[in-house]
């Protein structure tokens, strides 16, 4: 199974945050949310966009991005941004790396995409004019090429 880490800083939507929990329990990648959160995560559309598989998951709650980077002193940080000139496929991923996403209106502020413990800013490449992709869908995007790198370790 894999070890790495996927971190969303203030989720606000519920299905985003479901879909996350499913991926991650199908990669076995850790899922950290960052509070404040911007839904009870009891709410149906998180439950529903999960399913079953909040028991198949690791998801840990932090009250701050410096919390939740605490709990992962030797890991590796990458922010996801669009403001990034590096692409994220272009990164030899290790196994405890710690994959960062901001929040779905505005993406990462800057005091977290230009935290200290950042190892590198990351973008995912999109056609010009494009905002943005989904969050659940970068998560995933990023998490599967990290995985796939690590031979999708523990996978079958």
């Amino acid at each position: 199974m894999s070890h790495l880490h996927v971190i969303l800083d203030n989720p606000v939507i519920p299905p985003n945050t479901g879909n996350a929990i499913r991926m991650c329990a199908g990669t076995g990648a850790t899922l950290h949310l960052v509070e404040p959160l911007g839904f009870d995560l009891s709410e149906k559309h998180l439950r529903r966009a999960g399913l079953d598989y909040h028991d198949l998951a690791d998801v840990q709650i932090h009250p701050s991005l410096d919390a939740c980077l605490s709990t992962l002193p030797a890991s590796r940080v990458f922010a996801f941004t669009t403001d990034a000139t590096t692409h994220f496929h272009t990164v030899a991923y290790r196994d405890s790396d710690a994959l960062l996403f901001g929040t779905e209106p505005t993406g990462l502020p800057p005091e977290h995409s230009h935290h200290p413990r950042v190892t590198r800013r990351l973008r995912i490449p999109m056609l010009p004019g494009r905002r943005s992709m989904n969050l659940s869908n970068s998560a995933a995007v990023a998490t599967y090429e990290a995985w796939r790198q690590l031979g999708y370790a523990g996978g079958v």
